[in-house]
Order: structure tokens, then C-alpha cells, then sequence
């Protein structure tokens, strides 16, 4: 074989070769790039759904504690969170909203009560129901934090 097809064969082998590798390294940086905008989207949704259903809660909550007649549409609305949760969400985070519908469900059966029995109720932790939720949350939201990065 001629000594000059040699030198030409290597040349154009190197440059093939540094064209993959630039080829591979920007398909992977980028790559890369889009899992990770991809996961940082997927956590705002988790966010801000377990934030509306922190908010919806709460306020069914307050009128479960002042009323008898419930809303139905609030409770179907929050069963409806809880149902988007089931989709995207850990078993601890699902468990608990469930066992705070129930709460919430529970408080509407129960008698209405005046401001100061409210008080008295605050003061025994009874207006906390979103506690094993909230931390629930927080820990499904740092193992998508953690997976992010």
C-alpha cells in the first residue's frame, strides 16, 4: 500500500473520529439538558398541585368546622387532586391526602361550633390536619430535587 494513502486514510479517519466525538458529546450534553428542564417542570407541577391541595383543604376545613351542609363541589374538587396525585405522586403523599378528605368529610358530619370552641379545638392541635401530609410532601419533592440534579 502506498505510504501517501496511508497518510490520507489516517487523516480522514482522525477527522471522522473527532466529528463523532463531538457529535456524541453535544447529543448527550444536551440530552442531559432537556431530562433535567424535564424534572425541574415535573416538581413545579408536584409543587404547586400539593399547594393548591394544602389551600383547598384548608378552606373546606374551615367551613366543615362552621357548617353542617357541605360543599359538595369543593369535596369533589379535592377528590379530584387527590385522583391527579395518584397519578404523579409517592404512596405516603396519596395516603395522607387521603386520610385528610377524610377528616374533612368526618368534620361536616360532626356539629357546627362557635368561635370559642374553635379555640379550644386549635389549642389541642385538632385544626392541624395537614401535618403528615405536608411532610409527606416534602419528601416526595427532595427525592425529585435529589433526581434533578
Amino acid at each position: 500500500m502506498n505510504p501517501a494513502y496511508i497518510s490520507a486514510l489516517s487523516a480522514l479517519a482522525g477527522a471522522a473520529i473527532g466529528g463523532l466525538t463531538s457529535f456524541v458529546t453535544s447529543w448527550l450534553t444536551l440530552r442531559t439538558q432537556l431530562r433535567h428542564v424535564h424534572r425541574e417542570a415535573e416538581k413545579a407541577k408536584l409543587e404547586a398541585l400539593y399547594g393548591d391541595f394544602i389551600a383547598e383543604a384548608t378552606r373546606l376545613f374551615g367551613e366543615a368546622i362552621t357548617q353542617q351542609a357541605g360543599n359538595i363541589t369543593g369535596i369533589i374538587g379535592l377528590y379530584a387532586m387527590v385522583g391527579r396525585m395518584r397519578l404523579i405522586s409517592a404512596r405516603p403523599v396519596i395516603d395522607a391526602a387521603v386520610r385528610v378528605e377524610d377528616t374533612i368529610i368526618e368534620t361536616y358530619h360532626g356539629p357546627n361550633r362557635s368561635l370559642d370552641e374553635i379555640l379550644d379545638f386549635a389549642h389541642q392541635g385538632g385544626l392541624d390536619i395537614l401535618t403528615e401530609y405536608s411532610e409527606a410532601c416534602r419528601k416526595d419533592l427532595a427525592v425529585h430535587a435529589t433526581a434533578v440534579r
